[in-house]
């Protein structure tokens, strides 16, 4: 039978390349979704172990399961107690740099530029940015400086500048400062892992221990240190390894930076694969369900169009375990072949789209067995799969019966079992759907969330949609020819070619079901993806919204209204806001300090809100109010205020007990990135700072930026310009992180509607293949009705509105299914970043509806043409 299956291959070679087209495209987005997966993850783990620089081993404390008294031991940990001069000395050892960072004013005149200092290494690869020119810091006095840092004080390599801490004090009580710097290189960060401040400021040892405050760089506090360790082939020496864990401090490890950024990828993911992946997947999951359709579709034509070869087979002495098994290598090959070619097309297209830029900037193409194995077993057992049914039909009638035209007739025994076994399935679905929502509301804030618990709703939620589509599949031919019935009964009186078709409707709800699934299973994809695609970017939107909430923002004590005025004009500043600032201390209920609060007085809600990346809603500020976050910056956990008032300790004597207080009702909304320095920053009527509330200690500027047609590198930089003389001003720009989120965000958004066109596609060649069967079994009623007088126009005619009712009523059914399948996925994948947005695509699923309704047209028109061109006498003596 090898032979002859790969004869009847051959001969039928048109036929199969729409299943083969099916599975192709099926497979080829399960594999690009593994890549895509594979390149953010690297991505994802470059950039939590960017600090690393070129180390490949990190020195931390492993604080779980420590007390209190164990934890002040841990962050009390110096650099001497890591004995770096015998860790250098360990065979293996290439190069050791603890991790270290101070903010830092930089000074040369009366310019000054705010910063984030980090120590320098000796062995320049360890460090986490790039010396471009010069050398890096060794000496005592010495520090590498950003380029644009360079630029605004106005100073070149061999000059000397200030540093001046932001924080730690000196022993008279005035900001710890070094003069005299001299600076003797130039940094850039193109990985961007200081773009918060605009790049770093690499130091010398001697500078960073007295930006800290202590004494000299080994009584200074650290607490993670990086190693280079030399390899032997792929793996380091055990030997080093055990001989560094000897000098290592107490709860201390060491761990491999593929270690570290495992854990980080875990800690934002499920598992070894991220929540983004397995989004991506289920959509791929479901394209594979419509191939596989379009497949079962294309073998019920192929034994259509065989069963005459097929009868001479049988009658030649061919048994049926021989048929039904050509008809399954058959489809073995099919899939193996288009699996192969999908894998190798998904990989093309993720590495054009990565290797152009497309994708977010310095993603990879990321092989790995996943990518080949599961795409080509997962085509190949979908594909024999969908063959079976064709198979058994093949072979289960007697040679003669085999000779006579494929009809296919309702089996009631079969039609009760397939009712029973849908609505059984649509039931459980709805109860897994259901409980994965009500395990979502429960679970809490994104911080408390586990991820195997996470696992367990995600699957629930996909088994859940997966188990409802495909009862309401199995049940289709109950009511979707129900459905079309009603809507067929009004085209009905058009005319007579559309009582035909209403006719044909209820002639054979097999036939109808079969034809209204492909689309119906087509269009729910598309619809689910489109509405999943647009959910995700506005809650992933709104969620960097809220903890980004201002582009830029600068507090200091001498900020002059002139500065601000000078920022308002750098092109590419849309709004700033000047406002008087305090430094305060929120009280909890006994009295005590809950957390250092920064209150900045504006003049009102709406020029806040122009600033404010984040939904303020309805939120109010006035004379009695206070509008604060529902997070506190530096612990993380959630503010609550019992009698909805705050309490602030606005002055105190030489005992540090507060003299004043400021009680306020209070208003939350979820604003983040505002301070780091605070626990809180709070925003009240700038009236308290003219009547005595409040002392202004310090001014703030909030200023938005205007993304589109600007750089924001050079927007930060000339806001640093502006304020270059304020001495003690600290400039961080949020902006530059959640732009880079954004660009992930936008990666994955070009990925769905890559997915989009796909489902369209697929569906298309589902809808071609169904009605192409329909054509071939009602070969002998086209000629019929030829026969007895309708022209060729009518027929036509009556076909086509037979499509577009099979068509707009399965699309509007697959659009109420995809909005509430997206909805769902959306709800339950995003839910833990965000307040989900729940949108109807009325574009897409408009366009989509009128697109299945042209291609349901022309699907049943150009297969009608054999029955309208063959003459009645031939068709029926064909049939």
């Amino acid at each position: 039978m090898w032979s002859i299956t790969m004869k009847l291959m051959r001969k039928t070679m048109r036929m199969l390349i729409p299943a083969g087209i099916a599975i192709v495209i099926g497979t080829a987005f399960i594999a690009s979704t593994f890549l895509f997966g594979n390149a953010m993850n690297d991505s994802l783990s470059r950039q939590a172990t960017s600090m690393f620089g070129g180390a490949n081993y990190a020195i931390s404390p492993a604080t779980d399961g420590l007390d209190e008294n164990e934890l002040n031991d841990v962050y009390s940990t110096t650099v001497g107690d890591f004995h770096l001069d015998r860790m250098n000395g360990i065979e293996g050892v290439n190069g050791v740099r603890v991790a270290m960072e101070s903010g830092v004013t930089v000074s040369k005149g009366d310019n000054h530029v705010s910063g984030e200092a980090i120590t320098t290494a000796r062995n320049g690869r360890l460090l986490p940015v790039d010396i471009t020119e010069g050398n890096q810091p060794i000496d005592n006095n010495e520090v590498a400086l950003p380029g644009s840092v360079m630029k605004q004080l106005g100073v070149n390599i061999g000059d000397t500048v200030t540093l001046t801490s932001r924080y730690a004090t000196d022993d008279e009580g005035g900001k710890a400062q070094a003069t005299d710097v001299r600076v003797v290189g130039i940094t850039s960060d193109p990985n961007g892992t200081y773009s918060y401040y605009g790049g770093a400021v690499v130091a010398s040892d001697d500078l960073i221990a007295r930006m800290q405050g202590a004494d000299d760089f080994n009584s200074a506090e650290a607490t993670t240190v990086y190693l280079d360790l030399a390899k032997d082939g792929n793996t380091v020496s055990a030997k080093t390894i055990r001989e560094v864990n000897r000098l290592l401090p107490k709860h201390f490890n060491l761990m491999s930076r593929q270690e570290v950024g495992d854990a980080y990828i875990k800690g934002v993911g499920v598992g070894e694969t991220s929540i983004v992946t397995i989004f991506l997947l289920c959509f791929g999951v479901l394209a594979m369900l419509v191939a596989a359709l379009v497949i079962a579709n294309t073998f019920q034509v192929l034994v259509a169009q065989r069963r005459r070869t097929l009868a001479l087979l049988r009658t030649i002495g061919a048994k049926k375990g021989q048929l039904y098994a050509s008809v399954l290598l058959e489809s073995c090959l099919l899939g193996l072949i288009a699996s192969i070619l999908g894998v190798a097309l998904g990989s093309a297209l993720m590495g054009a789209a990565c290797a152009s830029g497309i994708m977010r900037q310095g993603m990879h193409l990321i092989f790995s067995w996943q990518v080949f194995v599961v795409p080509i077993v997962f085509g190949v057992i979908m594909t024999v799969l969908a063959s079976l049914g064709s198979a058994r039909s093949a072979t289960s009638v007697t040679p003669l019966e085999a000779l006579r035209p494929l009809e296919l007739t309702d089996d009631r025994r079969s039609g009760r079992a397939r009712a029973i076994i849908g609505m059984l399935f649509t039931v459980v679905g709805i109860a897994l759907a259901a409980f994965s929502v009500w395990q979502m509301q429960t679970i809490g804030d994104a911080d408390m969330l586990n991820g195997s618990r996470f696992v367990m709703i995600l699957l629930a939620a996909i088994a859940g949609a997966g188990l409802v589509f495909l009862g309401l599949v199995l049940t289709a031919v109950f009511w979707l020819p129900v459905l079309m019935k009603g809507v067929g009964a009004l085209v009905s009186l058009s005319g007579p070619s559309a009582k035909v078709a209403h006719a044909n409707i209820q002639k054979n709800p097999r036939r109808i079901a079969a034809t209204g699934a492909a689309l119906l299973i087509g269009v729910t994809l598309v619809s689910t993806i489109a509405t999943g695609a647009t959910s995700a970017k506005e809650t992933m939107n709104n969620a960097l919204a809220t903890r980004y909430s201002v582009d830029v923002v600068a507090t200091g004590s001498d900020i002059s209204r002139q500065m601000a005025n000078a920022i308002r004009g750098i092109k590419g500043v849309t709004d700033v806001v000047y406002a008087p600032s305090a430094n305060v201390q929120l009280k909890d209920s006994d009295g005590n300090v809950s957390a250092s609060t920064l209150l900045i007085g504006v003049k009102n809600i709406d020029e806040l809100k122009k600033v404010m990346r984040v939904d303020l809603g309805d939120s109010t500020i006035n004379a009695d109010t206070v509008l604060m976050p529902q997070y506190n910056a530096q612990s993380g956990e959630r503010m609550t205020f019992g009698q909805g008032d705050a309490t602030f300790g606005t002055a105190w004597d030489e005992n540090g007990d507060t003299k004043r207080t400021l009680e306020l009702k209070v208003r939350q909304a979820d604003y983040r990135r505002i301070s780091s320095a605070y626990g809180a920053v709070g925003f009240v009527d700038e009236s308290h700072f003219t009547n005595g509330d409040l002392h202004t200690n310090s001014h703030t500027l909030l200023v938005r930026i205007n993304e589109t047609g600007s750089t924001l590198g050079s927007v930060f930089d000339s806001i640093q310009s502006a304020l270059s003389k304020s001495p003690d001003v600290a400039v961080s720009g949020p902006i530059a992180e959640r732009v880079q989120w954004g660009k992930m965000i936008d990666s994955m958004m070009m990925l769905m509607v890559g997915l989009i066109a796909v489902a369209v596609l697929i569906a298309l060649v589902g809808v071609a293949n169904t009605l192409s069967l329909s054509v071939i079994e009602r070969t002998r009623e086209s000629a019929t009705l030829r026969a007895i007088g309708m022209t060729r126009g009518q027929l036509r005619r009556s076909l086509g509105v037979e499509a577009l009712l099979i068509s707009l009523v399965s699309g509007v059914v697959g659009v109420v299914l995809g909005t509430l399948f997206g909805w769902l996925g959306s709800y339950v994948v995003f839910s833990t970043y965000g307040s989900v947005v729940f949108p109807f695509e009325w574009g897409i699923n408009g366009i989509v509806l009128g697109v299945a309704a042209v291609a349901a047209l022309l699907a049943s028109v150009f297969p009608a043409r054999r029955a309208v061109k063959t003459p009645p006498v031939e068709a029926l003596a064909e049939a």
